[in-house]
């Protein structure tokens, strides 16, 4: 009787394991097919160099995912009012159970995020990746970081502090600035003449429905489109040269476990060891001295100080034509998947980079101490003292920049504009830091030590 129990026990034991093995083959199938509907199966092995991509991809997609489970439990304590949203984020910080490190998750994530996007973009740039089929996806690519910097904007007021308050209030005043249609804009936004409940009703909105729909649409084109493209781009080689390619399991799937890994735990330590940071409860009538916008749109609020709001949107608003005219500005099948094109485009970068650092501060400086265009240029009127003339300077520059590197290095077109994207995107940089670091009251230059 007892061998006859013990004979069906280990029958039992037996069915159990080979039952668990099947389900968790199943389930391995089931994430193979998931992982390979997103990769090719086998990719370039030169794809999986970091140095190469950096992972930026990847580590931006793992933050939107960590931003959508930590948003998400933020709404559960979260109340979209003036009266009771700034006290809600205080109960999140002091009362609930790991309330301060989820919100410093957030709010580290949602920063970093626009980091990744923007490197991101500055990579997908350098290395051609925009070239040969790839424009569309260049240009949803461009959509996702404008949705990024949206999500960013309109979750900087949900904490109603004296911070959000005033950098959202001079954010949205720069739409006043904009011919025609800027104030209808801005008072659709903020649903009245200045920030108060229906700017955080809208915004709160806007940031928790409107723009996750957006970006889940988007990622999920982006991804598509770069699954029919193949993969990302690699250098190409000479037909009778065949490409060295990889299974993406595991080859690929284990280098992105552990950059998710690394993500994942890094931004935990930092949201552990810096909290998200909450001022006073917003007061309209008391303005801090300097008002700021978020640091992400200090660059534009720095050239604001330079010249007209007018001129100053037109020259973004040229940027933003050029680079998303990139793909047909920049037609050569030559330098796909190398860094800078060639050696005379690196120099070029390097040109660019030269100049950004010697003229943007210096035009600061010299705005900031010696040159007054408007009480030099007293006849002319505002908008072309202070606003046309900085604008065409700033143009001269942009063709300066790429013909010299035409001239200097004997550059080709695609090198050239190397060099001219460097300048711009060195010159962002350096308004930013300007005007993060370098701002103080009445927005006067200081030294930030």
């Amino acid at each position: 009787m007892t061998e006859k129990l013990s004979m069906d026990w280990f029958e039992e034991r037996e069915s159990s394991l080979e039952r668990g093995t099947e389900e968790r083959g199943h389930m391995r199938t089931v994430a193979n097919n998931v992982i390979l509907h997103l990769h090719p199966t086998r990719v370039p092995a030169e794809a999986l160099r970091f140095t190469y991509t950096w992972g930026l991809g990847g580590i931006s997609t793992v933050l939107a995912v960590m931003l959508v489970l930590t948003g998400l439990l933020l709404m559960f304590r979260y109340d979209a009012d003036i009266e009771r949203a700034y006290t809600s984020i205080q109960a999140l910080e002091t009362q609930v159970i790991f309330g301060s490190l989820i919100r410093a998750v957030h709010h580290w994530s949602a920063n970093l995020l626009v980091v990744t996007v923007f490197l991101h973009l500055v990579r997908v740039f350098y290395t051609a990746a925009f070239k040969k089929g790839r424009a569309v996806n260049w240009l949803v690519g461009l959509a996702l970081f404008l949705i990024v910097l949206a999500f960013n904007f309109t979750g900087y007021l949900l904490p109603w502090d004296q911070l959000s308050y005033w950098a959202i209030t001079v954010s949205t005043s720069l739409f006043d600035y904009i011919p025609t249609v800027g104030s209808a804009i801005g008072h659709f936004f903020t649903a009245g003449p200045q920030v108060g409940q229906g700017a955080l009703r809208n915004f709160y909105a806007i940031h928790v429905a409107l723009l996750p729909v957006l970006l889940a649409v988007t990622m999920t084109y982006h991804f598509w489109k770069l699954r029919k493209n193949g993969g990302i781009s690699v250098p190409e080689r000479p037909q009778c040269q065949p490409v060295e390619r990889v299974t993406t399991i595991p080859n690929l799937v284990q280098i992105e476990f552990t950059a998710l890994a690394v993500v994942v735990v890094g931004v935990v330590i930092w949201a552990m060891l810096v909290p998200a940071p909450l001022g006073e409860m917003a007061n309209p009538a008391h303005s801090p001295n300097p008002a700021k916008a978020a640091w992400y749109f200090s660059g534009l609020q720095e050239l604001l100080l330079h010249m007209d709001a007018l001129a100053a949107i037109l020259l973004v608003g040229i940027v933003l034509v050029g680079m998303a005219l990139l793909p047909s500005l920049d037609r050569s099948s030559a330098g796909i998947g190398l860094y800078f094109r060639s050696n005379k485009g690196r120099k070029a970068a390097l040109l660019g980079t030269f100049l950004s650092l010697d003229l943007v501060p210096l035009l600061v400086i010299a705005d900031e101490y010696w040159f007054d265009l408007p009480t030099l240029l007293p006849n002319l009127p505002s908008f072309i003292a202070s606003g046309l003339i900085p604008l065409v300077v700033v143009l001269l520059a942009f063709v300066l920049v790429y013909f010299a590197a035409r001239a200097g290095f004997k550059a080709n077109h695609s090198e050239a504009l190397t060099g001219l994207f460097t300048f711009v995107i060195v010159s962002l940089v350096i308004l930013t830091v300007v005007g993060v670091y370098f701002r103080g009251p009445n927005m006067a230059l200081v030294l930030p030590f």
